[in-house]
């Protein structure tokens, strides 16, 4: 039994309008037709569907598509090889720039003494400068100035350790949400008290009420929990639970 042109675009989420356009370039050709002339899809046809948006999703042109799938010498383990290979070096790219972001929020973007060149090499393409408003805002004018003024100093290298030493908590964080220690327990409250003793020693004060507060941050939006989510889903939720934990043992102490 053929599928009609309605439910294969519900099944893959396509517009009809769509699939009408690549049967008209001859992309995606339905293998029948009904009786009544309607275009009917085999499961093969489904199969060449997958292809072709993952293709699409992958940032290849309608025509370059065409050439892949039509090339006679390649099958379905080469064509699922192929697209494995450009997925991973899809996600290893946005991991890279997940870290990057991650790097660059909790310096809410500070003024850097860097070059133009060199903020490009450490951060991406990312604008530095844009959030700045955003972190006064958020920290208030006398916390935003003590922090600007610190940071102004920062050389390239500085950055650069900082970086280091940053990655090297959340991996430890992320081994600890990974081997199920609970995010209230001593060694995991150990590592949340060294993330906020990193963020007070190139940044700002980091007491243990905005440590709370800057958990609840990576949650509640969206940009912090993409980027920290990026390497270890749930790892944001973890940290804000991490941090609230050890912000009680603090003030209790």
């Amino acid at each position: 039994m053929g599928r009609t042109v309605g439910e294969v675009a519900r099944l893959s989420g396509q517009t009809v309008r769509t699939l009408h356009h690549y049967d008209r370039i001859g992309l995606l050709v339905p293998a029948g037709r009904t009786p009544s002339g309607y275009r009917s899809y085999s499961d093969g046809d489904l199969e060449r569907l997958r292809r072709i948006l993952t293709y699409r999703e992958l940032g290849f042109g309608l025509e370059e598509i065409a050439g892949i799938l039509d090339d006679t010498t390649a099958d379905t383990r080469a064509h699922l090889l192929r697209q494995h290979g450009l997925v991973t070096e899809r996600i290893e790219h946005l991991r890279s720039l997940a870290r990057s972001l991650e790097r660059l929020l909790e310096a809410d973007t500070m003024e850097l003494n860097i070059t133009p060149e060199e903020r490009l090499e450490l951060f991406g393409d990312f604008d530095v400068d844009a959030h700045a408003v955003e972190a006064e805002r958020r920290w208030g004018g006398d916390a935003y100035t003590r922090s600007q003024r610190k940071v102004a100093a920062y050389t390239k290298e500085d950055w650069r350790r900082n970086q280091a030493e940053a990655a090297e908590i959340y991996r430890d964080l992320a081994g600890a949400m990974d081997r199920g220690e609970p995010a209230d327990g001593e060694h995991t409250m150990d590592l949340a008290e060294r993330h906020r003793a990193h963020i007070t020693r190139w940044f700002y004060d980091c007491t243990p009420r905005i440590h709370r507060g800057l958990g609840a941050l990576y949650v509640d939006d969206e940009r912090f929990t993409a980027t920290i989510d990026a390497d270890a889903p749930g790892l944001s939720r973890y940290l804000r639970e991490a941090f609230a934990a050890n912000a009680d043992r603090l003030e209790r102490a």
